[in-house]
């Protein structure tokens, strides 16, 4: 399993990574915050659900920064540990084993962000 904290330096790489693009383009980062913002207010779906959604994704699309940044957004939805690991079944179920060895970063993930909630 991965070392205690991988999931908070991911955030803080994202943390940069948004600052440095926002300085060097501030429009187009702009749009894209407005974009999310947007997208997580529709009101069909909870936020919640949205982030569950999000976390298959992440782990369907084996991005490394995405699944602990969606599985802490989830946490802080309210989503519980058994609704994380199930929508991370539903990558599994699409996806096969490279998603399946993408539940350990979910795993720790949920683990790290559950204790600095």
């Amino acid at each position: 399993m991965e070392h205690a904290g991988e999931g908070s330096a991911r955030l803080k790489e994202i943390q940069n990574l948004m600052e440095e693009l926002g300085r060097e383009d501030p429009k187009e980062m702009g749009a894209y915050g407005q974009f999310i913002q947007s997208v997580l207010r529709g009101s069909h779906i909870s936020v919640k659900e949205k982030e569950l959604i999000a976390v298959a994704l992440s782990i369907s699309s084996q991005c490394e920064w995405c699944i602990p940044y969606h599985t802490k957004m989830a946490l802080n939805a309210g989503a519980t540990r058994e609704e994380i690991i199930d929508a991370g079944m539903v990558a599994v179920l699409m996806n096969g084993s490279p998603a399946l060895m993408h539940m350990i970063p979910l795993i720790n993930a949920i683990d790290e962000f559950s204790h600095s909630r």
